[in-house]
């Protein structure tokens, strides 16, 4: 048996979690963590990669990235829209600290700024998808 893949299995479900982690937690990227998954599991496992893309949630955005480079510009503002949501609301209700408040909100600009021009802007495919 290739010791690789199992190897490669882990980081990839670990990245999954991270990136599932980062849907809710502020600073925390979703998209590297996601392309990563489906790279890891691409590479190791057939069954668990079809899982990912095969996703309600998550295979869209997989499959749309991976086919078109890029996110349109709906899943950016969305990206982003969602990213600032959860920012507000744990600096409002959760952290206490002015310090680390100020950091994460130093981290949601990172953020925003990969999102908005170091992430590629592609065309929308035209078709009405709900996600």
């Amino acid at each position: 048996m290739d010791l690789l893949k199992p190897i490669l299995i882990l980081i990839g479900t670990l990245s999954l979690c991270l990136g599932l982690i980062g849907i809710v937690v502020p600073g925390l990227p979703t998209t590297p963590f996601l392309l990563l998954t489906a790279g890891l599991y691409l590479r190791s496992s057939d069954r668990l990669y079809q899982k990912l893309i095969s996703s309600k949630y998550v295979g869209p955005y997989v499959t749309r990235y991976h086919a078109s480079k890029g996110l349109t510009k709906r899943d950016k503002i969305s990206a982003i829209v969602t990213m600032w949501c959860m920012i507000a609301l744990s600096c409002l209700l959760f952290i206490a600290s002015f310090k680390v408040r100020v950091i994460v909100i130093l981290v949601g600009i990172t953020g925003t700024l990969v999102m908005g021009w170091l992430i590629p802007t592609v065309p929308d495919s035209g078709t009405k998808e709900n996600y």
